[in-house]
């Protein structure tokens, strides 16, 4: 193996002979491509801030440092940049508590398989002085506790404590694998304030390649299990297709598409993460498996956690369960109870490429009529649908109470095909799906964790990622409080990043609520109306919070103004200014 100085460009013209840990750090993220650090800092990154000075003063290029106020928004924006992107980028935060303040965060990119690698400060391991970066203030002794890695354990795929400098770029190769390899997530790494203090000379630091030390995908499936499946798609009577995180692969969209229409599948998506079929096609089954599968007798699962709820009773005993997915076996939940005939481990893409591939030398004039009248019971399945929800739309609600229906055609009108929406409406999401039609891939994210308080940083991330398109989140009041607004919109105001907030207000916790009475509907909480999930005793101004960081807020109560004031708030984006509408969907019980 080449030394740096020697294989690497990056480190081909030194300025010093020695240099810190920190440096190489710098170094190892230049050479793995990575554009951004979302920080949060603290003492323990005093040789990182001292080394991007340096390179400063150098002229030389390192990843670009966005400061956030809270770790929340740290982790999710980089979270809406790698769900855009598929890349990881490094979130830097402080000691535990940072690590405690992100663990959220990690929680819910965890659960939708998105790569992130976040680094964490460590307080300093000497005590009087013997290295540089030894301890000098009160709070070293406070922040170094037994097991740092505790914290976010359980939400990473790979843990280490960088105890030497001198294999940095090594780690990082080895993380940065690891986080990209199927399925994705994020990863984890400490560093203590003297090992990043420590210097090397150029030719003890080596340079890892990436097409040594590269991420291990996932692939396809053999010729013989193709044929299989594309044989029982044409036995089929009924095939549905239930999926949620699909779309992370716009190819793996395409291929789903093409294959929907060549076996005439109704594709359902259910608490989906990503787009992961057009809205718009005539295979889109909606959104609850419930209403498709009674009577289905081929059921395959792509890229999904949780396919329904409730199963008894929903499938016949005959029903044929086909499973392909990254994660099959579902290594990081404790228990998972949906059983399948078939089971592939793989990606999706490919295997639904093969499978097309097996159907079109398979298929016969007898099942091309069948897709045709398949296609047709699915396009009459979708007018009922459509007609369904065009009526629940057309009611507009009345002045304190605008339904929730209408505010979602109201801003689906407004918007363009590459415009992108962030759902964390979480007891409304049924109103966002419904309503806002998105045909592209890309153009949807949600979480499949269960952390509220993702969706303005992850919506950050997205416009980070896509400039040119507009970011629209949509959030209740609830996860509004829970989001960190105000670091937020200090991220927005400072670089420069437009997004277009909906609140939509309830004064509290409905789905508290729901749960409540879901499982005691005659119950004593049920009769008094007393749910303890009121947040609206007093006038709220959430569209003040985001005008003390220079966005444009309104608020809005009455529907006949709504669609002006969307008007206003998407027009304040093309001057370069966020915006946020308050929007209020109705009265709360206590």
């Amino acid at each position: 193996m080449k030394s740096s100085a020697a294989a690497n460009p990056v480190a081909a013209n030194p300025v010093a002979a020695r240099r810190g840990t920190a440096h190489y750090l710098l170094e190892a993220l230049v050479e793995l491509e990575v554009e951004y650090v979302f920080a949060n800092l603290g003492t323990d990154h005093v040789s990182l801030i001292e080394a991007l000075a340096v390179w400063e003063e150098q002229g030389r290029q390192a990843p670009q440092v966005v400061l956030c106020p809270h770790e929340n928004v740290a982790v999710h924006m980089a979270g809406g940049f790698a769900a855009m992107t598929g890349r990881a980028q490094v979130v830097l935060v402080h000691v535990d508590v940072g690590s405690a303040n992100a663990a959220l965060g990690l929680h819910n990119l965890f659960r939708r398989r998105t790569p992130v690698l976040l680094l964490a400060g460590r307080a300093p391991v000497t005590l009087h002085g013997e290295l540089t970066g030894s301890r000098d203030h009160y709070v070293h002794y406070m922040q170094d506790p037994f097991d740092i890695a505790s914290l976010v354990r359980p939400f990473v795929k790979w843990e280490y404590d960088l105890a030497v400098g001198v294999n940095i770029k090594e780690v990082f190769r080895r993380m940065h694998a690891v986080a990209h390899s199927s399925p994705a997530g994020p990863v984890y790494l400490t560093l203590a304030r003297e090992v990043l203090a420590q210097e090397w000379a150029l030719d003890e630091v080596r340079f890892y390649p990436q097409a040594d030390y590269g991420p291990v995908l996932r692939g396809g499936c053999s010729p013989e299990v193709a044929a299989n499946i594309a044989t029982r798609l044409m036995a089929a009577k009924k095939p549905v297709v239930i999926t949620s995180y699909l779309g992370r692969s716009q190819d793996a969209v395409n291929e789903l598409e093409a294959l929907a229409h060549a076996a005439g599948l109704c594709v359902v998506e259910h608490n989906p993460v990503d787009l992961n079929l057009r809205r718009d096609s005539v295979c889109h089954g909606g959104f609850d498996p419930r209403s498709v599968l009674p009577g289905a007798d081929l059921v395959v699962l792509l890229d999904v956690d949780v396919p329904w709820l409730g199963h008894e009773g929903l499938l016949a005993p005959n029903t044929y369960i086909v499973h392909v997915d990254v994660d099959t076996i579902k290594r990081d939940l404790p228990m998972w109870g949906f059983a399948s005939h078939l089971r592939l481990e793989g990606d999706c893409a490919a295997i639904l490429r093969a499978v097309r591939s097996a159907l079109a030398a398979q298929s016969t004039a007898a099942f091309e009529q069948q897709v045709k009248e398949r296609l047709v019971a699915l396009q009459a399945a979708r007018v009922e649908r459509a007609a369904r929800v065009a009526q629940a739309r057309a009611r507009p609600g009345e002045r304190g109470a605008i339904a929730v229906d209408y505010v979602c055609h109201c801003l689906n009108e407004a918007l363009r095909p590459e415009d992108i929406v962030v759902n964390e409406a979480v007891s409304n999401t049924g109103a966002v799906l419904n309503h806002m039609n998105r045909s592209l891939p890309g153009t949807y994210i949600s979480s499949a964790g269960g952390g509220l308080g993702y969706s303005g940083a992850m919506a950050l991330g997205a416009k980070l990622a896509r400039p040119q398109s507009r970011v629209v989140q949509i959030v209740g009041d609830g996860s509004f409080h829970l989001g960190t607004p105000t670091s937020v919109y200090a991220v927005a105001q400072e670089q420069a990043l437009p997004i277009f907030t909906v609140v939509l207000d309830n004064a509290g916790w409905a789905a508290v609520r729901n749960a409540t009475e879901l499982v005691y509907p005659q119950g004593a909480a049920a009769r008094a109306r007393r749910f303890q999930s009121s947040l609206g005793g007093s006038v709220r101004r959430f569209d003040a919070v985001a005008a003390a960081f220079g966005a444009h807020g309104e608020a809005v109560d009455d529907p006949d103004l709504l669609p002006s004031a969307i008007e206003r708030c998407l027009a304040a984006l093309a001057y370069g200014r966020a915006a946020l509408l308050q929007v209020a969907i109705g009265g709360h019980a206590q």
